[in-house]
């Protein structure tokens, strides 16, 4: 009880001594609804893949929780900006294959090098100088590439739930029209009733628990090290940090790169003990904060990645909780919902990836390679997306020239 009242005043102080709208409380609490309910599952596995149980595994929500909540708070203070943080997930389903067989002591280690990793390149500005050698083209290419998939989950779902996910878009597009700041509300409400009022909900008992921590004593396996720790790095850097960076520029903010990225993995490095693998620049739940959607005025949106912060600090005292709601909700409620949100940001990033007509052909290129999903040597389509890009850009370049 004592730890609930001290949530309470906490979250009391902050939504008073900011000028919240409700337009940031739905946009932070809908980015938090989309991280969880998105990759959820796959945390879980995971962590039951390195033999994780029950109490480990809430363990791994309340860290990973407590880290995005407390950096989406003081990033998004700090910088006057929505920086919204994430678990790595292409990183959660890294760990579900490569984790089997190893014991959790050595699995931590993993997690402290490659957040040790992530924190060099951030105080070294290795990863900022190479972000500046990508053009704006080829990020909003890739940016667009990943947000498509859920876009689509919009049409995937229609044919599955014709009346829930058909009212949801009705509302949202005449929203858009005669109220864009409550179009993804509204059409949230409508969902929630919708999917109540055909049973669509799990009818699982769901049970008001703490969660709490618990420690691993990490150990060193050199093994470990390269086939989980350098794998997991190098995911989490290309296919999560890179689409946040894409994010951010796309919505034209400019924090400094290099700092982010040290907090990532300073968080990692301080959580990895208790179960935080990975933490990451958001892309698709950054993206929800950052769009017109959470505010007509760009420079309170920051207070949108305060509410997020707020609500995953929330999420991460009730995990096993949440978990068990998010659980019980069903997918064409939760995935078109994140689809109708990014619908303006991936017509923003197609539009600025194919303005340059020089920089078209490596810009479709990139699209099409992000969106494929292919996966080479362990690492996604949004890394390959990437240097594809790179290379007819350069290839290009050179034969005009």
């Amino acid at each position: 009880m004592l730890s609930c009242f001290i949530t309470t005043i906490f979250i009391g102080s902050i939504i008073t001594k900011f000028p919240l709208k409700i337009s940031h409380i739905t946009s932070g609490f809908l980015a938090v609804l989309v991280g969880y309910s998105s990759s959820v599952a796959i945390v879980f596995q995971a962590a039951t893949a390195a033999g994780a149980d029950q109490a480990m595994i809430n363990s791994w929500l309340l860290s990973l929780g407590l880290g995005m909540g407390l950096t989406c708070l003081g990033l998004s203070w700090f910088y006057k900006m929505p920086i919204l943080t994430a678990w790595s997930t292409p990183g959660a389903a890294l760990l579900a294959t490569s984790l089997v067989g190893i014991p959790m002591s050595d699995a931590v280690g993993a997690f402290l090098f490659s957040g040790l990793l992530i924190t060099l390149s951030g105080l070294t500005g290795s990863f900022e100088r190479l972000s500046k050698i990508v053009s704006p083209a080829i990020a909003a290419a890739m940016l667009a590439g990943v947000l498509v998939q859920f876009c689509l989950e919009i049409f995937t779902y229609l044919q599955q739930e014709v009346l829930l996910v058909g009212a949801m878009c009705i509302v949202f597009l005449l929203g858009r029209r005669l109220f864009p700041l409550y179009a993804i509300p509204l059409a949230l409400i409508l969902g929630i009733a919708i999917a109540w009022s055909l049973n669509l909900f799990s009818n699982e008992e769901i049970k008001f628990e703490y969660a709490q921590f618990v420690f691993t004593m990490p150990t060193i396996s050199l093994s470990s090290l390269i086939s989980v720790g350098i794998p997991l790095f190098v995911v989490t850097m290309t296919s999560q940090n890179m689409p946040g960076i894409a994010v951010i520029k796309a919505a034209d903010y400019d924090p400094p790169i290099s700092p982010l990225i040290s907090v990532t993995g300073i968080t990692t490095l301080l959580l990895a003990p208790f179960g935080g693998y990975a933490f990451n620049l958001a892309a698709i739940t950054a993206a929800i904060c950052m769009n017109e959607d959470a505010g007509k005025d760009r420079d309170k949106r920051y207070l949108a990645g305060i509410s997020a912060g707020v609500f995953y600090l929330v999420a991460a005292l009730f995990g096993t909780t949440i978990v068990a709601l998010f659980t019980i909700s069903p997918k064409a409620l939760i995935l078109p919902l994140a689809g109708l949100a990014l619908l303006g940001t991936l017509g923003n990033s197609l539009a600025q990836a194919l303005d340059k007509p020089n920089e078209r052909e490596a810009a479709l290129i990139t699209f099409l390679f992000a969106s494929s999903g292919v996966v080479f040597f362990g690492v996604g389509s949004a890394f390959w997306g990437l240097v594809a890009g790179i290379v007819v850009q350069k290839l290009i370049f050179q034969i005009k020239n």
